[in-house]
């Protein structure tokens, strides 16, 4: 073995040119949540790249897969167990190794069933798993999109049916059994899109019983999807850490509630901002950050309105010039705010 995240966990061990029978029964781990880790400066790669290797000896759960941004630069796409290894994850990356990283927004594994052969030639296949927003084949080399679902069980006291059916509608479930287990308490069986359920679903649903309901699920394969990638502009210019892939009938209030959640976690700046969500070339939900407004015109005491006038206009001008080239400063935690649903509110 030339690396040590070659040696994976349920691997048996023999002595050479005595091999045996290796141990049934192991299966390894199966991420269900990906997203991209980027060094917040990129001179610590090298130091973020070892403290990876060392907190994945202890939890080989997470996959790893070096990946690159023309706005984050180099940096990992790493899979995870669900949302909340995920943060776990990243706290221990904080704590135990004093690493900052920025951390997008997290994705599920779908697939894009290939009709472009010159796509197909390239891939050398005709069915692609997508973890990651920037590798979302354009719909018009694409016979059908498909996603992850899952067998959800839910048992619940009996006077929590009504919101929590109305919660499984809301994440397009498909309800597939009712069963009355005795006079007080509910089993109902729902099929979940996958991405419906890793941010928040457990969360929702504890907090709507009252802390009674309990969920357990399984996977049950993929389904065709009419998916879409949504873009977050500021100002003109793509948010990479938020470009998603999202139902189409979900991106309208998904993206006109981002936008919102963005103008509350983005400070107030010296110019205006507009928070955009895209799909394409296509706006669907924008937001405006006002500015600071100096008063340019507190000095002048009467005299002539021309002289307002030109340092009112002097000073629109100097903001539209730095709106045009100022960056855009975005906490590195708003992100994590951003994509916690309306919910949590």
């Amino acid at each position: 073995m030339k690396e040590v995240t070659e040696a994976q966990i349920g691997d048996t061990l023999f002595l050479y040119k005595q091999p045996v029978e290796p141990l049934p029964g192991f299966k390894s781990a199966k991420p269900m949540v990906f997203a991209g880790m980027y060094p917040v400066d990129q001179t610590e790669y090298n130091n973020l790249k070892s403290a990876l290797e060392r907190l994945t000896l202890n939890d080989s759960s997470v996959t790893v897969h070096r990946d690159s941004s023309l706005a984050l630069g180099a940096g990992w796409r790493l899979g995870f167990l669900g949302l909340l290894h995920m943060e776990v994850f990243n706290q221990r990356l904080e704590q135990e190794y004093n690493m900052s990283v920025i951390l997008t927004a997290p994705t599920v594994p779908y697939k894009a069933v290939l009709s472009s052969a010159k796509l197909i030639k390239e891939y050398g296949r005709d069915e692609i798993t997508i973890i990651n927003p920037a590798q979302f084949p354009d719909k018009l080399s694409v016979s059908e999109y498909l996603e992850p679902t899952i067998l959800g069980t839910i048992v619940t006291p009996h006077e929590y049916i009504g919101k929590i059916i109305a919660l499984c509608q809301d994440r397009r479930a498909v309800q597939k059994d009712m069963l009355y287990i005795d006079e007080n308490r509910v089993m109902l069986k729902y099929l979940f899109p996958l991405n419906e359920i890793v941010l928040d679903f457990y969360d929702a649903l504890k907090s709507l019983s009252s802390g009674y309901a309990s969920f357990d699920y399984e996977d049950a394969g993929y389904q065709a999807a009419d998916l879409i990638k949504m873009d977050i502009l500021l100002n003109g210019n793509p948010v990479e850490e938020l470009s998603t892939i999202i139902h189409n009938d979900k991106a309208y209030a998904t993206g006109k509630l981002l936008c919102e959640r963005l103008k509350e976690a983005i400070p107030r700046q010296l110019f205006e901002i507009a928070i955009q969500a895209a799909i394409g070339k296509k706006i669907i939900a924008r937001e405006t950050l006002k500015a600071y407004r100096k008063n340019v015109v507190a000095k002048c005491y009467g005299g002539d309105i021309t002289r307002r006038m030109k340092l009112l206009k002097r000073q629109a001008e100097g903001k539209r010039l730095m709106r045009k080239i100022g960056n855009v400063e975005v906490p590195r935690d708003a992100f994590i705010r951003v994509l916690k649903r309306e919910t949590d509110k």
